[in-house]
């Protein structure tokens, strides 16, 4: 299926997600029309410090296509945006920080926002693929499968809302496509503006870089997560596009790895033995210590296989860590 002629609107667009889609985009077809609508970083932030909007126009630098700033909890914003209509929308915008405990503005922003989005999109026919989280399974035991879930926090918890909007719209309209992706633990390029969110494998990389071993929790080498490079997230919203499938889907490796691996393959990339700066963890008894995905019905509904190990998935990101050090740090 190509995309050319088509007119894709990626909302949450100046974002770590996003921002690779865009340039997914432009990269590999000629004549799509690519929107980026973003709420774009201010100094305003949240009761935990860390800022309310991640977007970063630098996640953005060489992307020719329009871009509109605007907030999508906004009615007068969401109008002026789908004053033009969109063949594919890519709702990549949400509150993602997991330590958000205010639940009005995380079901205002991921929720009500959303059903908006519906809205304009049933008007338009539009195909949807939004982001959705591994956070809905809260501790449910690995391997993670749609239908187990049981949110630990109020962010988990509104990506489950989301879902089950999905799937009311996707019943009222059967001609449309309307996919969740749940997305485990995604790591690459353009996510440096995430700040504190953003994945060990950057983090821990950019402590060696330093010089420094890597601080891990005690236990690492037991503490395993689903890693998936982003490579993958965009095939996997490639995929879903395409599919004219609805439902939701786990998007990760189904393999999970240890964030004591995390931090030996890059040393092993970068050429140093610091060893590891163990510290006592904190979140014991509330802290999840093992995910993986259950991506089988990914691969026979999507098409979805994943390429990325967490092995070569460091080794392609490894020079944009360099890069981010060189130039931020």
């Amino acid at each position: 299926m190509s995309f050319n002629g088509k007119r894709v609107l990626i909302t949450g667009g100046a974002g770590f997600i996003g921002s690779n889609l865009a340039h997914y985009f432009q990269e590999n077809y000629s004549d799509v029309e690519v929107v980026v609508f973003d709420l774009f970083r201010s100094g305003e932030k949240f009761d935990n410090g860390n800022l309310k909007s991640l977007g970063d126009y630098r996640n953005l630098i060489g992307f020719k296509g329009e871009i509109i700033s605007g907030d999508i909890n906004s009615r007068s914003d969401l109008e002026r945006l789908f004053s033009q209509r969109f063949d594919y929308i890519f709702h990549e915008a949400a509150i993602s920080d997991t330590t958000v405990y205010d639940q009005k503005i995380m079901v205002d922003t991921n929720v009500n926002a959303f059903r908006d989005i519906l809205d304009y999109a049933v008007r338009d026919n539009s195909v949807v693929v939004y982001a959705s989280s591994a956070a809905t399974y809260g501790n449910a035991m690995s391997p993670q499968r749609v239908g187990e879930e049981s949110p630990a926090n109020i962010y988990g918890f509104s990506k489950l809302m989301m879902d089950n909007l999905a799937r009311k719209y996707s019943d009222k309209n059967p001609s449309m496509s309307i996919i969740g992706l749940r997305y485990f633990n995604v790591y690459g390029e353009r996510e440096f503006f995430k700040g504190k969110t953003a994945s060990m494998v950057l983090q821990f990389g950019l402590q060696i870089l330093d010089g420094n071993a890597p601080k891990l929790f005690e236990g690492s080498d037991k503490i395993l997560r689903d890693f998936i490079y982003i490579g993958d997230v965009i095939q996997a919203n490639i995929r879903s596009a395409e599919s004219g499938q609805s439902g939701v889907f786990n998007v990760g490796t189904g393999r999970a790895r240890s964030f004591q691996d995390i931090a030996d393959t890059l040393q092993k990339e970068l050429g140093t033995e610091y060893g590891s700066n163990y510290i006592p963890n904190p979140y014991v008894g509330q802290y999840q210590f093992h995910t993986e995905a259950d991506i089988s019905s990914t691969i026979k509904e999507l098409g979805y296989s994943p390429v990325y190990t967490l092995e070569n998935g460091i080794a392609s990101y490894i020079n944009e860590i360099k890069r981010v050090h060189k130039n931020f740090r």
